[in-house]
């Protein structure tokens, strides 16, 4: 599958995350949605970082530094993933603290009792 598709396929599962997060009304389903376009941003940088034929920075070659792979671009992607699952699951474990508080998970329901 060529680049072009690749990045186009990221670009609409961001949109579908970001259609989700604005349109749903559940607050488990906004969080869902928000993991979606996490994940769709990480594709899109790790598709942007990829080389055909180059070489990995452990055991390449030091004469081939133009044919090196960029590893920071990774490390920044897994910190990304890290914090992105950080940030979900408090989201999640807030959202469970709402639900026991306001009894409900629809965004209008908790608008509606919050005084």
């Amino acid at each position: 599958m060529s680049l072009n598709i690749q990045l186009f396929m990221a670009l609409i599962i961001f949109l579908v995350g970001l259609f989700n997060m604005i349109r749903s009304k559940n607050l488990v389903k906004s969080i869902v949605s928000f993991s979606i376009l996490n994940t769709s941003v990480i594709i899109f940088f790790v598709l942007l970082s990829t080389q055909t034929g180059a070489a990995i920075p452990i055991y390449g070659d030091p004469l081939l530094l133009g044919k090196m792979v960029d590893p920071l671009s990774q490390a920044l992607m897994i910190t990304a993933i890290v914090i992105g699952a950080a940030s979900s699951s408090l989201a999640l474990m807030m959202s469970i603290k709402l639900f026991h508080y306001y009894g409900s998970l629809e965004w209008q329901d908790i608008y509606e009792r919050r005084d």
